[in-house]
């Protein structure tokens, strides 16, 4: 099989930040008063389970999640049976340019019919009422992101109380540990407070067993059934129960252990969860807590980041106050995006059921209360939860996704068939845990049949980072392939020009006006397009390294072949629509034709220079309505489209904005109280990690077929670091630079490659290391050549 080649870009000028372990700063969330609500408390999490801290010291609230706890159940008839003839029918209708009547009909037969969709829900909040003789004083509520520890400590009288929670993977349960320096100081009153109507709930001197079904009618009938054992351990002092809730009198110390489980995927929760406390049981706490955070910190130390002089002695919250206030801190960023990588290990882990929802794992109960739900949005949102795995080093993160996408396509084959009448398999704008692949029902957001194959390019940007053709092979070509199949049946020619195209299909959640009415679906929208691109050449790419479907690969080459090109309309902006129709709601936040900029890399400024142009025109127009939509999401896309455009201080400008406007006290993104029907703030999740997404973007890329070190670096972020991202083709880079200018930096192959490296003429002289070893590499065109075999390193530094 040929070398896939990597290219590297621009100022790889690779360094190292030496030993590979984290530089000393202390990644971490702290607070000097406990939280008032929801969006103030900590998240910590396992994977599957999780829990916000609110760090209280009258009250201690965990909120309970468990990432499997869904109201709904299948339904069989979640589509309108439709087929190929009348499909043509509806198409003929918009080649013969009658856009009213063929929106009436896909109104009519191209939705779902969503009888028990369901959503995740949250599970119930556990209360700690601690009885204290005087007011506390010296107060400090911390989130150790590398350890993935919350910890309260306080003081009343003379007593030092610490409160340590964490959701460890290993043991699958919730811990909860309190102590002080004092013997006979903690008393308290243990009660849970159940979010779910159908619940058992039987109390003993032990703790609480929790038994039930979700009932969450507003989205169907349906919903799994539960079990959870809450666990208390105590040294010293007495453990008593009234049958509503828990006492425990002047302990030295309480450990809690928490478990929850659902059906979704268990034959018996309840057994499940038993076992996982018993097992739990047999270790103390010192030896919990050490495997947790060995466990936690080999993820998240993979990576560290510098962005200047550190304000960590402020708390959080009053750090984003400031910012808000016109004060720099740039390393408030840099705290942001390993807050992302943080909490990405949190949700999803390898052994996770799910990937990350709506809400990751944690559930406010408010998401889930909205006519769009907690579940999985693929119109951006679940994708977005997954920008930032690759670079961020986290790879194993994306495994739940890729299983969820099996079962996707397993559902979505029959609705490939009874909507299309195509083989393949399909997706739209929502999915849930139950096999809806159906439209939506309306067309207007739901008719999007491109969703499944947005969301199936991450099979395919695993692999550009990872060089797993094992992978490759037995996971992401399969799935990519009946995408291809799909589409391939699904695409038609249209008459007037000959081009093969989709539709009728939208750009979701956008339309478009036409003889002065606003309409939604039509034949291939800017978005499908770039999809369809991606998917294509993504097959045929895997077809070449696995030496295998030679003529279905061919095929592919050929409709490509025929897709119509991306489009400037008369205003000088990319075209949404492959007509050039005038948007409906010039100030809507949804910017899926921009899919060709980010994440994809159909528009660049060095290849496609006046695309690019119109695509930043685009973005303009759009950041400079006043009534602009803009929420976390689509900020957070803001991010990455200047980084891809260079333009470093308008990028770095969206990350202030992003850390102002839609982030909380507890660094969550909110969608913003207002927007898209949401009377309050609303935690996403994807803001969070498409936001930091974007700042790895501005520190590195590797999509041009070379890798570019600083290409959006703003004027704040003058002298800096980084360790351990990652780039297309298999590699770690680490980096150092001052003034803006690269002095030393590291290439680690992580595959056997070739890499193609442009060093900046401007920029000085460098000395290249291969292995340790001086190093004449070929150049040509600006571009050095080097080949590293796997665990091979490069490093160039700038000679003084």
């Amino acid at each position: 099989m040929k070398k896939h080649i990597l290219w590297l870009v621009g100022y790889l000028l690779i360094i190292s930040c030496t030993d590979g372990q984290q530089s000393g700063y202390a990644w971490e969330l702290w607070y000097d008063s406990p939280a008032q609500e929801w969006m103030q408390a900590l998240p910590v999490g396992n994977g599957r389970l999780g829990a916000m801290v609110y760090g209280g010291t009258t009250q201690e609230t965990i909120a309970l999640n468990e990432i499997t706890l869904w109201s709904g159940e299948p339904d069989p008839n979640q589509e309108i049976s439709f087929g190929k003839e009348k499909l043509a029918e509806i198409r003929q209708l918009f080649f013969d340019g009658k856009i009213k009547e063929g929106n009436e009909q896909a109104s009519k037969y191209l939705v779902g019919a969503p009888h028990t969709f369901g959503s995740h829900l949250p599970f119930g909040d556990l209360t700690l009422n601690f009885r204290h003789e005087a007011p506390p004083s010296g107060y400090k509520r911390t989130l150790d992101l590398q350890n993935a520890v919350a910890t309260i400590n306080y003081t009343v009288g003379d007593v030092l109380f610490t409160r340590e929670v964490f959701c460890s993977n290993p043991q699958q349960v919730l811990v909860i540990h309190l102590k002080a320096d004092k013997k006979k100081a903690i008393s308290l009153t243990a009660a849970m407070n159940m979010l779910r109507e159908e619940a058992e709930i039987i109390v003993s001197d032990r703790g609480f067993l929790l038994n039930g079904t979700v009932s969450y009618p507003k989205f169907g009938k349906g919903g799994v059934a539960f079990a959870s054992e809450i666990l208390f351990q105590t040294k010293g002092g007495s453990i008593t129960t009234d049958g509503q809730s828990l006492q425990i009198t002047e302990a030295d110390e309480v450990t809690v252990l928490i478990d929850i489980n659902t059906n979704l995927k268990l034959p018996d929760p309840a057994q499940i969860s038993a076992d996982h406390i018993a097992a739990t049981t047999l270790k103390d706490y010192k030896t919990l807590k050490k495997e947790h955070t060995h466990d936690f910190s080999r993820l998240f130390s993979r990576v560290d980041l510098s962005l200047g002089t550190s304000q960590s002695d402020s708390p959080t919250d009053k750090r984003l106050a400031r910012l808000k206030e016109g004060v720099e801190d740039p390393d408030l960023a840099a705290l942001f995006m390993q807050y992302g990588r943080y909490l990405l290990i949190s949700c999803s882990r390898e052994d996770s059921p799910l990937p990350a929802n709506l809400q990751g794992l944690w559930n406010d109960n408010l998401a889930c209360s909205m006519a769009w739900t907690c579940d999985y949005h693929l119109d951006i949102n679940t994708q977005q939860n997954y920008w930032a795995a690759n670079t961020g080093n986290l790879p194993e993160c994306n495994t739940p996704l890729f299983g969820f996408m099996d079962y996707l396509a397993k559902a979505g084959s029959k609705t490939a068939q009874n909507v299309y009448g195509s083989p393949g398999w399909v997706a739209h704008t929502v999915v849930n845990v139950w096999g809806y692949t159906a439209p939506g029902s309306g067309i207007g957001w739901g008719l999007h049949p491109t969703g499944g194959v947005w969301l199936a390019s991450h099979l395919w940007e695993h692999y550009l980072y990872t060089g797993n053709t094992e992978y490759l092979q037995t996971t992401a070509y399969p799935i990519l392939k009946e995408a291809a199949r799909f589409i391939s049946d699904y695409l038609t020619v249209n008459p007037n020009n000959g081009y093969l195209m989709t539709g009728p299909s939208t750009s979701p959640e956008n339309a478009f006006l036409f003889e002065g009415r606003a309409y939604a679906a039509s034949m291939m929208p800017t978005c499908d397009l770039v999809l369809i691109r991606n998917l294509f050449t993504a097959c045929i790419e895997c077809g070449r390294l696995l030496n295998q479907d030679k003529s279905f690969c061919d095929f592919l080459q050929q409709n490509l072949d025929r897709l119509p090109p991306l489009q400037i309309g008369k205003s000088d902006r990319l075209q949404e629509w492959f007509e050039d129709y005038e948007e409906a709601s010039p100030n809507h936040r949804h910017t899926s034709h921009l899919l060709a900029l980010y994440p994809f890399n159909q528009i660049s400024t060095e290849r496609t220079p006046e695309l690019a142009k119109a695509a930043a025109r685009t973005i303009e127009r759009k950041l400079s309505l006043q009534d602009w939509e803009d929420v976390e999401w689509s900020r957070a896309n803001s991010i990455n489209y200047y980084a891809r455009l260079k333009e470093s201080e308008k990028a770095w400008e969206s990350v202030k904005m992003l850390l102002t406007d839609m982030t909380r006290e507890n660094m969550l993104t909110i969608s913003v109280k207002g927007i898209a029907g949401a009377p309050w703030d609303i935690f996403i999740f994807d803001g969070n990690e498409a936001g930091a997404a974007g700042i790895m973007e501005m520190l590195l890329q590797s999509q041009e077929g070379y890798i570019e070190l600083l290409p959006a670096l703003p004027a704040e972020w003058h002298t800096g670091s980084f360790k351990g991202l990652c780039v297309r083709g298999g590699a770690e880079v680490d980096a150092e630079w001052k003034d803006g200018i690269i002095q030393k930096a590291t290439l680690r192959a992580t595959t056997d490659n070739v890499f193609r490296i442009k060093l900046p003429a401007d920029k000085g002289r460098f000395r290249i290391t291969k292995n340790n070893k001086e190093l004449l590499a070929e150049t040509h065109q600006g571009i050095t050549s080097v080949e590293l075999k796997k665990e091979e390193s490069l490093r160039i530094i700038l000679i003084p």
